[in-house]
């Protein structure tokens, strides 16, 4: 158990430093908020419930940082209709009790709309205080079908394939590779529950054999795996928010079941910072569900900004591009409302948007929004299948299984 410990919190305390170089500390110091570039007229505030502390602060700050990028480049190029977007951001530390309050704050601060950047939990509870609140508001890296569901799903939208569509790919996944037998391991944060209730239920193509949860500040998660490895799965799947505890499951699923398929959510694609602090070859073999697919030529254009930006050795993950269409899908919006004064106005010209060309996902997936179409995705290629390399980086799609892309 030392050896972990030590393990678990040199790599805790780097994630953390990575997180705080990231995100600094909510809308303070490390915030670097976009300034007006060539844009002229008066502020279009919009408001950011950043979780930049929380459970959800790995994959949060990632986002948060590219909708800031984002929104500088709009500013830089004249804004929307010559007006400046400006941000204001809280944190919620993806706690659904501070959700509303927080909310509040940002519309008091005068949002007219909101980017909600937090743990699918926290989100959810952000349904109702959206709809008294009467401003619509996106979920960049939201997945969980129940977001944009009713009730009080007027003014909420995300883009992302949900866990619904994760189902039918891992289910296609393990149908190719001969699975019939699944081990879990998870961790025990809120928004990771919701998940896995949301996908396991949609999964009847398996049996579960065995799960095993950790907290998710484990030092030493041996003892889940050794009980994994006793219920012979064909494979695991771990599902986790990523962070040190995502490393230490691999590091430790690596050791004591080495030859067993690996499978694991969006989280350990998306967090470069991980995969520099894993054992080495400790990922080898994972497969992720992944949403970067280099070969859409928006993706290209994405990752040369990205990387002129924060240096040639810049990872994109699908947190940047989600973020990315997140803020070019609201100014869009704007647009075509002629503004932001009239909330209702604002709202319907979100559902109005079809067929918008996403950056990530592959090369011909769009997105749309609807009156009854508050789920951005149209159809499953906005996942794709990838495989970890033997020097702790995606190697490229999965050969066994992909996604169809049909809408």
């Amino acid at each position: 158990m030392g050896v972990f410990a030590t393990r678990y919190r040199r790599i805790a305390g780097c994630l953390a430093l990575t997180a705080l170089a990231v995100a600094g500390c909510g809308d303070k110091a490390g915030d670097q908020k976009p300034s007006n570039g060539t844009a002229t007229g008066a502020p279009i505030i919009i408001g950011m419930d950043e979780d930049s502390t929380g459970s959800g602060a790995s994959y949060s700050t990632i986002a948060g940082k590219t909708i800031r990028m984002a929104v500088q480049d709009v500013n830089n190029k004249g804004g929307v209709l010559g007006r400046p977007l400006q941000l204001v951001v809280e944190n919620d530390e993806s706690d659904p009790t501070k959700v509303p309050a927080v909310l509040q704050k940002l519309k008091s601060q005068g949002a007219k709309a909101l980017f909600l950047q937090s743990g699918s939990a926290a989100i959810i509870q952000a349904k109702s205080t959206l709809t008294q609140l009467g401003i619509p508001a996106i979920a960049p890296t939201g997945v969980t079908a129940t977001l944009v569901a009713p009730p009080d799903n007027e003014l909420i939208y995300m883009l992302a394939n949900t866990t619904t569509d994760w189902a039918q790919v891992y289910c296609g996944a393990f149908k190719a590779a001969g699975i019939s037998k699944l081990g879990v391991l998870t961790d025990d944060t809120t928004t990771i529950a919701a998940l896995d209730k949301a996908l396991f239920a949609a999964m009847s193509c398996v049996e579960f054999v065995a799960t095993e949860k950790g907290a998710g500040n484990a030092s030493d998660l041996s003892a889940q795996v050794a009980r994994l490895k006793n219920a012979k799965p064909d494979a695991v799947l771990v599902t986790s928010v990523g962070g040190a505890f995502e490393v230490l499951a691999q590091n430790t699923l690596g050791t004591q079941m080495a030859g067993v398929k690996r499978f694991s959510l969006a989280s350990i694609g998306n967090q470069p910072a991980s995969w520099k602090l894993a054992a080495p070859g400790a990922l080898n073999g994972l497969i992720f569900m992944g949403s970067i697919n280099n070969e859409n030529p928006r993706t290209q254009a994405l990752v040369k900004m990205l990387q002129e930006k924060n240096g040639k050795d810049y990872d994109i993950t699908a947190y940047d591009a989600q973020a990315w269409d997140s803020v070019q899908l609201l100014k869009q919006a704007i647009e075509k409302a002629g503004g932001v004064d009239d909330p209702k106005k604002l709202n319907e010209a979100l559902q109005s948007i079809k067929s918008y060309p996403a950056t990530f996902g592959q090369a011909n997936f769009t997105l749309s929004f609807g009156a009854d179409k508050h789920l951005g995705a149209d159809g499953p290629c906005g996942l794709s299948l990838v495989e970890f390399g033997s020097d702790n980086k995606p190697k490229g799609p999965w050969a066994t299984f992909q996604p169809p892309c049909n809408k």
